[in-house]
């Protein structure tokens, strides 16, 4: 699940639509065979000979690991890839359709798409031509001061060096839509890449510059020539990365909000000409809030050492960086190893077909949303996904009544905002019009260069409008969910309402443990650590001195972040990979919302199960089914959610850089924090699932 916060806009971005790579063997123009649905509950993945108070992921999980290794395309193989792959593969078969035989413009339009990423004899005939008239302008620069008036140029194209603007909510006044800036600008996966000084970092660093070197020399230097040029992007990313604020401090709503005058944002930078950035992409602002001051400073002295050819390197490595999964078999191969086998453990590309299907769902995912939503999501699942919610939500209003560190005070408040959370299930009401995106099934590139136009201009469009709080971040095929802090919103697209997490065919309590805790995960991180800071209609409350304020009594606020820095120490101490631990303020979050989601779902049950009569299946009979009690049917559920096999890289690039923990993590660091678990697999007190201490717990 992810949270959704407030954008803060990287320096530098790609194209809108980047798939992992477009080199693939000659066999692979289609699928074999459709993949297995999954299933929810799967009684063959437990692992008997494990003891569920002992290791409860191994226990659930167990034999579903020794039979899902990790496909050679894959760096993680979850339930969650499970089901990706399940949808990817319906999505093929209406894209393969649509490009085949149409049937309405629309279907032109996204099946157009899709042949042209299929292409594969036009793009390798064009090599590095269609970035050619790109690197003409960078050669063409002539004076440092001339970057923000060409970056203005490059806005169409989706990326513009060190920065860019974006329209995002004022977080002072959710009602309102501003002008953002933010850091960016790394290639490498965190800021600890560039300064980490332990050996297996400096070795990765080593294995970059090789990287680009040899991407200099596709793109015609000589070796000599892309050692220098490869030195010129390692120094000033490496520059940018020391400039950065880190992922845990970019957590905090408090400093990423800076709203300047440009002439306050001027004066922090002289040697970009933010006026003539902003007249470029016809954007009228007078204010923008800085995300990150410390970055822009950085930048600045980047430009005030005047090495116009170290920023050129810069520029024309960032250009093919981000286009290189949609160049050539040389770039595309290149990029491939680099970055998908020597960072992530990737042992071989994914097939040509499921990368063009994300692709094009990922450009025109509400076009494509539209017919497989038709086909895929039932009319039923909406409506049982509503009663859902509605229990969770009844379910936790009852358990802020319980919570004995919080005052009535807070208790009201908390109500409040709770109240006040909008849900939005399975797609949108109002579908995106595409029409205005030339689509072309012989220009790959430019198909990718349009649909980013599209959302750029769509972006810009919204300055000084209301917000669209009708508005999606993920397609409809999507197996994700997210909460959206500055709309007080939980969002469930379609893709997710399946098996393994849910199934209106099976009992209430292998369904409240699966989408039941995704639900509560996203309702309550509006109460975790972040989204606490943010008020019913989705304002950040400020006190009178500029402050951030909050809708909690200071006393509460305090015991708050006590019970938050409990989950921090705990998941801190919790080994992903030899030597490599989460940061458990990275994902301080995630385990809050995990942990309160679990909680507040396996309450929901319990009311259901106490009223017959409002129970989606018939009565255990004997007080157990498959042999396991509701209770312990519940936490299995949740358990197998979380199944999953990682590459050693992989989960290293994730411990630094995702807010989730891994799967084995996120289920027993929440059930040995819930003394409901201990009760359900008879666990004794001491044993590691059931701890003496009684774990923590916020909500």
């Amino acid at each position: 699940m992810r949270t959704r916060l407030i954008a803060a806009f990287l320096a530098l971005a790609g194209p809108l639509c980047v798939a992992q790579s477009l080199t693939a063997p000659a066999d692979d123009s289609a699928p074999t065979s459709a993949p297995k649905k999954p299933i929810l509950f799967d009684l063959k993945s437990i692992d008997k000979t494990a003891d569920p108070c002992t290791d409860f992921y191994k226990y659930a999980c167990g034999n579903w690991m020794k039979n899902n290794p990790i496909p050679g395309d894959q760096v993680r193989w979850g339930r969650f890839n499970e089901l990706s792959e399940y949808n990817n593969y319906s999505l093929y078969a209406e894209l393969k359709s649509a490009a085949d035989a149409p049937k309405s413009p629309l279907q032109k339009q996204y099946g157009d798409y899709f042949a042209a990423c299929m292409d594969t004899e036009t793009v390798d005939k064009l090599g590095i031509k269609p970035l050619q008239a790109q690197l003409d302008a960078i050669a063409a620069l002539r004076d440092i001061h001339q970057l923000a008036a060409f970056n203005a140029t490059q806005e169409r194209r989706g990326g513009s060096a060190f920065f860019n603007v974006g329209i995002t909510q004022d977080q002072k006044d959710s009602t309102q839509q501003i002008a953002a800036t933010g850091q960016g600008g790394l290639s490498l996966p965190d800021r600890d890449y560039y300064l980490n000084t332990e050996p297996r970092y400096k070795k990765i660093r080593e294995q970059y510059m090789d990287h680009m070197q040899k991407m200099f020399v596709l793109m015609g230097d000589t070796p000599a020539q892309a050692l220098t040029e490869a030195a010129n992007v390692m120094w000033i990313e490496t520059e940018l990365a020391i400039g950065s604020m880190d992922r845990v401090e970019m957590r905090d709503p408090s400093k990423r909000y800076h709203v300047m005058t440009i002439a306050e944002l001027h004066a922090l930078s002289p040697d970009y000409n933010w006026q003539a950035y902003l007249d470029g992409i016809k954007l009228p602002a007078k204010t923008i809030n800085v995300s990150s001051p410390q970055y822009v400073t950085t930048v600045e002295n980047e430009l005030k050492r005047g090495d116009l050819a170290a920023i050129k390197s810069y520029m024309r490595w960032h250009l093919v960086h981000s286009s290189a999964t949609l160049l050539a078999k040389p770039f595309a191969d290149e990029n491939f190893d680099f970055f998908n086998k020597t960072l992530n453990g990737q042992k071989e590309q994914q097939p040509r077909w499921k990368r063009c299907t994300r692709m094009t769902d990922q450009a025109l995912g509400e076009a494509v949303g539209q017919d497989w939503v038709r086909e895929n999501f039932p009319g039923s699942s909406k409506a049982n996904m509503e009663k859902l919610i509605k229990a969770l939500e009844n379910a936790m209003a009852e358990d802020l009544k319980t919570l004995d560190w919080m005052s009535d005070a807070t208790k009201i408040e908390a109500r409040k905002k709770l109240d006040a959370i909008a849900d939005k299930i399975g797609y949108p009401d109002h579908w995106k019009d595409y029409s205005s995106i030339v689509v072309k099934r012989d220009d790959l590139l430019a198909n990718v260069t349009h649909a980013t136009d599209f959302e750029r201009k769509r972006n810009l469009a919204k300055f000084g409008k209301p917000v669209d709080l009708t508005e999606w971040g993920m397609t409809p095929p999507t197996v994700n969910a997210y909460y959206q802090p500055s709309q007080n919103n939980i969002n469930f697209p379609a893709g997710i309402l399946q098996p393994p997490f849910y199934d209106n065919s099976l009992d209430a309590a292998v369904n409240y443990g699966g989408i039941g805790v995704v639900i509560g995960h996203e309702m309550t991180h509006g109460f975790d650590d972040q989204g606490s800071q943010y008020g019913p209609t989705g304002n950040v409350k400020y006190n009178a001195d500029g402050s951030i304020g909050s809708w909690f009594t200071p006393e509460d606020k305090a015991k708050f972040k006590e019970r938050s820095e409990c989950y921090a120490k705990e998941y801190d101490g919790f080994q992903v990979a030899p030597g490599q631990n989460l940061n458990g303020h990275l994902t301080l979050g995630e385990n809050s919302a995990d942990n309160a989601g679990l909680r507040i779902a396996y309450k929901a049950l319990m009311e259901v199960l106490s009223k017959p009569d409002e129970a989606s299946e018939p009565l255990y009979m004997d007080g157990t089914r498959d042999g396991y009690t509701p209770a312990q049917r519940f936490f299995i559920a949740f358990g197998q959610v979380w199944c999953q096999n990682q590459t050693e890289q992989s989960a290293r690039v994730s411990a630094k850089t995702d807010p989730h923990s891994s799967g084995e993590w996120r289920a027993n660091g929440s059930v040995q924090n819930f003394e409901e678990f201990g009760k359900a697999f008879g666990c004794k007190v001491g044993q590691p699932m059931m701890p003496a201490s009684g774990g923590c717990r916020t909500w």
